[in-house]
């Protein structure tokens, strides 16, 4: 019996979280590991409360969908909304984190990055090189 990685573990978790995406455009799943524990996860999805692309449709803005808070927003949002700190973690995204994301997961003291399908944001790629942030992918 051969046993999945840590990473590929961890990967399939994220997948497995991208399932609760309520945005048509993507699925995308985030998990905040330390330790090889589990801190938090996320997906894209709306605001708590708001009405979801499944529902209502994506509202789109420059071939983005901006209804929706990315997965790796709502894992940090929900790291700090039940004060679990993110410093030192490993973050893993189905998709390598977009701009915006890349900044929140620097501030968030997040030291490491696993994702799974590439997204072309080099911009992203610098800050995160720049910041000392390893990218991995799996």
């Amino acid at each position: 019996m051969a046993r999945p990685s840590w990473d590929d573990y961890f990967m399939n978790i994220a997948r497995e979280v991208a399932c609760r995406s309520t945005c048509n455009r993507a699925q995308v799943g985030a998990v905040i590991v330390k330790d090889k524990r589990i801190l938090t996860t996320g997906y894209n999805g709306s605001p708590r409360g708001l009405a979801h692309c499944t529902e209502v449709g994506c509202l789109m803005e420059n071939g983005h969908c901006v209804r929706t808070l990315h997965a790796e927003q709502n894992a940090i949002i929900q790291a700090a909304l039940h004060g679990v700190s993110s410093k030192g973690a490993t973050i893993y995204v189905t998709h390598q984190p977009c701009f915006l994301c890349a900044k929140m997961i620097i501030n968030a003291g997040i030291v490491r990055i696993v994702y799974a399908k590439e997204y072309p944001d080099e911009r992203s790629r610098k800050f995160l090189q720049e910041a000392g942030v390893a990218l991995t992918t799996v």
